[in-house]
């Protein structure tokens, strides 16, 4: 099997590509290949700073569905998450097609985003009753404001480029649908030049004067429907620890409410039923029909 992820060179930049298809899948192959790539670009002296892309149809359709239900396979995603926010080299992310659940926490543990005009952003979670684990409910209002964070957690769909832009999702966006590599990396060199920017070190900001009442109606709004599910109430939750507590504290709390979801039987049926839209689907691309997207999310 090739190596899902690579490491090459381009003058003083460190392109590191991830190319597991057919979605870009965040499996433990590629998580293991992300550190290996991106220890080796901090140790070559030859590299200034990173670009992170992937090859295909688009940067990444979230965790391997494969590892669901099953031991943790280290390296796990909060793991590479962290060694990528902490690079002492600028890394900026490259984004086209869906970057979703895993994937989108992924790239805003980079220090900046780039994007193609029609690529797609979102956090998927609560559909399959789970909540964003690998710092989504931290690092999203840090990027886009507490209110838009929320939103686009509870509703579970994707934004376009255009409002990612507008919210400060991305710090960029191609002029045209195709942009060959030498463009990208022009694009992010404009934005290297600011240095090292961890979105953990960002400040979290509200439209609202009081947010944590603002959080506490939102909660309410929310009462435990008659399915028990858990996640919307918890997405609550993780936001407001991230109100409340540094975001080391904040981020466990995350992590624990995202394993009580993910052990509630409620999510389980979720992605049973997952489970069995993906063998639908690629039964009917056996058959002629359906696409051949494969059972991955967040």
């Amino acid at each position: 099997m090739c190596n899902p992820v690579t490491l090459t060179r381009h003058e003083s930049c460190g392109l590191i590509t991830l190319f597991s298809p057919p979605v870009n899948a965040l499996s433990q192959a590629v998580r293991s290949g992300l550190v290996a790539a991106l220890d080796d670009a901090l140790e070559d002296p030859r590299l200034e700073w990173i670009l992170l892309q992937s090859g295909g149809r688009c940067f990444s359709a979230g965790a391997d569905i494969k590892e669901f239900g099953k031991p943790p396979q280290f390296p796990v995603l909060p793991e590479v998450i962290h060694a990528i926010e902490s690079s002492s080299k600028p890394v900026v992310a490259w984004l086209h097609g869906v970057s979703l659940g895993g994937g989108l926490e992924l790239a805003m543990a980079c220090h900046y985003r780039l994007a193609a005009p029609d690529a797609r952003f979102g956090l998927p979670e609560v559909k399959l009753g789970l909540i964003p684990g690998a710092g989504g409910t931290q690092r999203l209002p840090r990027l886009i404001g507490l209110e838009a964070a929320l939103e686009m957690i509870l509703s579970g769909e994707p934004i376009g480029t255009r409002q990612a832009r507008e919210l400060g999702l991305v710090d960029g966006v191609a002029d045209e649908g195709h942009t060959p590599e030498a463009a990208r990396l022009v694009m992010a060199a404009e934005l290297v030049g600011q240095g090292v920017r961890p979105t953990r070190k960002r400040e979290l900001l509200a439209t609202h004067e009081a947010p944590l009442e603002w959080l506490a109606a939102q909660r309410e709004a929310l009462a435990l429907p008659a399915s028990g599910d858990l996640a919307p109430l918890k997405a609550v939750e993780a936001l407001e620890a991230a109100m409340t507590h540094p975001f080391d504290k904040a981020l466990a709390r995350e992590r624990e409410l995202f394993l009580e979801c993910l052990a509630s039987p409620q999510r389980q049926a979720k992605v049973e039923a997952f489970l069995a839209r993906g063998r639908h689907s690629r039964s009917l691309n056996a058959d002629g029909g359906g696409d051949n997207t494969r059972g991955t999310t967040a």
